[in-house]
Formats: structure tokens, sequence, C-alpha cells
């Protein structure tokens, strides 16, 4: 069974990238999208070299087995690092009750949810 072409939005995170020639260059790490305005920007992936930001204009293809890209492996080699805001994930088993409201207080600095010890290493 051939690969369907699917939309971005349905694509899963750990999806192998290619370049024209068909190497695999990394796995699709996260959708880079501005939900209110329905905009694809690209993809962060992983790659053996770390992180790195394929742009929305070099994909060629986004189907259920990989995304194909328009990339030599030569430019693949080079491809940039994201840069941006950070991203921050969240794991709910590590805090019970109201633990977790808390942490994201701290995480983004809300003050009257920071704990005013001053140990705080979310702190600045």
């Amino acid at each position: 069974m051939a690969d369907e072409p699917i939309s971005y939005l349905a694509l899963e995170d750990g999806t192998e990238v290619r370049t024209a020639d068909g190497t695999t260059i990394g796995t699709v790490e996260h959708v880079l999208q501005d939900d209110a305005l329905d905009f694809f920007d690209g993809l962060v992936i992983s790659t053996s070299a770390g992180r790195r930001f394929v742009d929305a204009e070099q994909i060629t293809a986004i189907t259920t087995g990989a995304v194909a890209t328009a990339l030599t492996d030569d430019e693949a080699a080079h491809l940039p690092r994201p840069d941006g805001s950070a991203l921050y994930d969240a794991d709910p088993q590590q805090f019970q009750s109201g633990e977790l409201s808390q942490w994201f207080g701290r995480m983004f600095f809300r003050e009257h949810w920071m704990r005013e010890t001053g140990d705080d290493p979310g702190r600045r």
C-alpha cells in the first residue's frame, strides 16, 4: 500500500524526513504553525546533529509514511538550528494534586504562584 498524502495537521511526531534523493535526515519533532492564521511555517526535526529547522517552502510532500523535501543531501547537512521561543513539555506524572498548576505558575513567573522563600529554581 502506498503512502497517502496528508495535511501538516495530521503529521505525527517521529515521521521520517527525507531529502530529494530519498536519504533520511531525521524525524519530525514538532510542526511549527500558527493556528489562528492556519499558517504552516515548517518543521523542527531531530537529526544526528541535533534539532534542525526545515522551512515549509523546502517541503514537497507530506504523507502517512514520510516528509519529502527539495533539499539535497549537502543542504540537509547544513540545516539551521531552530530559533525563537523555547518549547516546554509538562510532565503531569511528575506532579500530584495542585502541584502542577503551581509549577506552571512558577514556570511562567506569575508572582502570586511563586514561593516566597527564594529557593525556587525556576525563579529569576
